[in-house]
Formats: C-alpha cells, sequence, structure tokens
C-alpha cells in the first residue's frame, strides 16, 4: 500500500497570524464556509420543496426564470462549491504547514459566495452572474499563491480543477441568459462531475489511511492499473454524458468507471467496515460512486431516467462525503474527538436515507414520484440542520485545545 503523504505541521507566522480569543469564525477556512454551507443545504431543499409545492416565492432572475435550473445551479455551485472551498482552504495549509488566508481575505471570499447566492435569488441578472461567477477563481487564486509558495507540486492540479469547475459555471449563466436552458443543464452536469472527481480523488487519499487508522491490523490495498484509470475514467464518463455523447459510448465508460470504483471498494475491503460511524459514513457515500455509474449506463441503455443517475451522485455521493468530512475536519480542527457523536449519527443516518429514498424509490415504486423527492428533501433538510445547530458554536469558537484554527 502507498504511504499517506507526509503532513505538515502549521507553526503560525510571528506577528502575522493571531488567532481571534473569542470570536474565531474566521481562523480558517472550514468554519464559515461548512456553516453558511449546511444552513444553506437545509434552506435551499426548503425552498425547492415549496416550488414544488407550488408555493408563489418573491424571487428574480434564476428562480423566477427557471425554478429547476435554479435548484441545480445552488445545489452545485452554492452548496457543495462552499464545502469544496471551506475543504481546500483548510486541506491545503495542513499539507504545506502554510496558513492559507488572513482573516480578511477569508471574510472577503465568504461575503462574495453569501452575495451571490442572494443575486442568484435576487438579479438583476448580469450582475448576478458575475458576482457568483468570480466565486471559485478568487479561491483557486488564493489556494495557487499558497502551492507555489511552499513548492507543493502534488496539489497543483487543484487549481485547474477550481477553474474547469468555475468555468462551467461561467458557461451556464452564459448559456440561461441566452435561451438555451439545456445546454445550461448540460453545464449544471459536467460541473456535478468535477466534484465528483474531486471526491473520488481525495477519497483514494484519506479513505484507506483513515480505515487503517481507525481499526488496528486493518489491511486496505491498491492496485496501481486502478488508481491510475480511475481519475480518467471517472472524468471521461461523467464528460460523455454531459455532453450528450453516444448512447454506446456513454455507456461504455459508465461500466468501465462503474468496474474501477468497485475494484477499489474491494481493496479497501469496505464490505468489511462496521464502524465507527465517522469512518462507516465514507465508505457508504464512496459506495454510491459505482451505483451511480451503474445508472448512467442504465439510463444510456434507456432503462431509468437520467435523475436517478445525476442524483446517486449529486445526493448519494457528494451529500454524503460532504457529511462525512465536515463532521470530521470540523472535529479534528476545532480540537474535539474523532468520534461521531448522536447529532453527527442522524445527519450521516438521514443523509444516507435521503439518498436513498431520492435514488432507489423511483425505482421501486415509480408512480409515487412526488413522494419520494419530499421524503428525500425531509430528510436532507433535517440533516444539515442538525449538523448547523450541532456545530455553529465550535465553528464560532477558538479550538478547544488552544492551538491556531
Amino acid at each position: 500500500m502507498k504511504p499517506a503523504e507526509p503532513r505538515a505541521t502549521f507553526v503560525p507566522p510571528p506577528g502575522r497570524y493571531r488567532p481571534a480569543q473569542r470570536f474565531a469564525l474566521l481562523n480558517l477556512g472550514f468554519r464559515p464556509f461548512y456553516l453558511a454551507g449546511a444552513a444553506f443545504a437545509a434552506l435551499a431543499l426548503s425552498v425547492w420543496l415549496l416550488v414544488l409545492a407550488g408555493v408563489p416565492l418573491t424571487g428574480n432572475y434564476l428562480l423566477k426564470l427557471d425554478p429547476i435550473a435554479w435548484h441545480a445551479h445552488e445545489m452545485v455551485f452554492g452548496f457543495a462549491a462552499s464545502i469544496v472551498a471551506g475543504f481546500l482552504l483548510t486541506a491545503v495549509r495542513a499539507w504545506t504547514g502554510m496558513q492559507t488566508t488572513s482573516p480578511r481575505t477569508l471574510a472577503a471570499l465568504a461575503l462574495l459566495w453569501l452575495a451571490a447566492r442572494v443575486m442568484v435569488w435576487s438579479g438583476p441578472a448580469v450582475p448576478a452572474a458575475l458576482i457568483d461567477s468570480a466565486f471559485l477563481p478568487a479561491v483557486a487564486f488564493v489556494l495557487l499563491r499558497v502551492l507555489i509558495k511552499a513548492g507543493n507540486r502534488r496539489n497543483y492540479f487543484l487549481v485547474p480543477v477550481l477553474l474547469t469547475f468555475a468555468a462551467f459555471n461561467i458557461a451556464f449563466h452564459a448559456l440561461v441568459q441566452t435561451g438555451r436552458p439545456d445546454l445550461a443543464l448540460r453545464c449544471l452536469y459536467a460541473a456535478a462531475g468535477m466534484v465528483v472527481l474531486l471526491v473520488s480523488v481525495i477519497g483514494a487519499r484519506v479513505i484507506p489511511m483513515f480505515t487503517s487508522n481507525a481499526i488496528p491490523g486493518f489491511v486496505t490495498r491498491r492496485w496501481k492499473l486502478v488508481e491510475w484509470s480511475a481519475a480518467p475514467l471517472t472524468l471521461a464518463a461523467l464528460f460523455a454524458d454531459a455532453a450528450a455523447l453516444p448512447h454506446a459510448i456513454v455507456a461504455t465508460l459508465a461500466f468501465a468507471a462503474c468496474a474501477i470504483h468497485c475494484a477499489r471498494l474491494i481493496g479497501w475491503r469496505s464490505y468489511k467496515v462496521r464502524g465507527p460511524a465517522i469512518l462507516l459514513i465514507l465508505h457508504i457515500a464512496y459506495a454510491w460512486m459505482p451505483v451511480g455509474f451503474a445508472l448512467m449506463a442504465f439510463n444510456a441503455l434507456g432503462w431509468v431516467a437520467h435523475s436517478v443517475a445525476m442524483h446517486a451522485f449529486t445526493a448519494g455521493v457528494i451529500g454524503g462525503a460532504i457529511i462525512a468530512m465536515i463532521t470530521r475536519t470540523a472535529r479534528g480542527h476545532t480540537g474535539r474527538p474523532l468520534v461521531a457523536d448522536t447529532r453527527d449519527v442522524a445527519s450521516y443516518a438521514l443523509v444516507t436515507l435521503g439518498s436513498a429514498l431520492r435514488i432507489l424509490g423511483p425505482l421501486v415504486a415509480p408512480g409515487h414520484y412526488q413522494l419520494w423527492i419530499w421524503s428525500a428533501g425531509a430528510c436532507w433538510i433535517a440533516a444539515f440542520a442538525i449538523y448547523a445547530g450541532a456545530y455553529a458554536l465550535p465553528l464560532l469558537r477558538p479550538r478547544a485545545d488552544g492551538k491556531p484554527g
């Protein structure tokens, strides 16, 4: 098994980094973006259920123009993007040993994200698109400066990934405003694929390591062919689907990606993991990866709806990985034990149940489609509301162990 990447020790630069003594929200990237992202997930899903119920809502630009596009855009570029930003701004500090942002820079990034959420709701359209499109490039620029200064070449790839993610957002806004919502939706599929790619790459780094560390004597395996082909096949299948390539190509790539991710789970011996819960949820989230690719192939063959396959990735993979990582990293970086409490476990169970209801429900009983959407949405709202309530104070306060971050 390939050894884990050595972790640098963060040492605050003398005179430049002074963590807040009482208010710590701007000490490190995970704090504002995890809290805001979780709260926004609960809020955005609540709005979406109200839209489905026919409740008239005051809004402009995207919500008024295309409610489905608003829902999809805000879950990818609002919710997921905030968590990705928070995670990377935190992880890069651990990987490089260098502070990623000052409190002022972090506050500016958080306000930019928040302004984008308000503008995408209320408009006007062009300013909303410009503000929303600026967030991810700004995060990429901040990370690039730190990576270059630290000489951390292994993680340079994160910058083009974020910029590609941002490019799909720019294209989405341009296509919506020029009357091509069909192509805009394709950009959202591709953007979700970028987040799935990040889960695949980062998951392959940390899940085997976390498993071996948590379970004494537990041995995982990695095969070179699997590791070399996982990222290219993941991206190829997701982009082929987003680009609406011929069904035979999409099905072939999706089945191949499914096989590769199944092989990873076998090598990690995920079927042997029973706990602890903070570890098990990572394996459950990753298990949605081959399920998603299998459903994508079935969709290409005309057997299942495309929305079912996409929600395997967005709700199952992305949602599961997010709730897993925002509890683990929030606990670790606030100086708390890496043990899931009752509220964490409830969040894991609700996200997993919501994903299963949204993905498997329509396959088992398609005649109750609205029931599955409402049930899944309620689970997600509860899960992220629980997280926001449980972690608000720890994220606002300094670390319990007195360390920076």
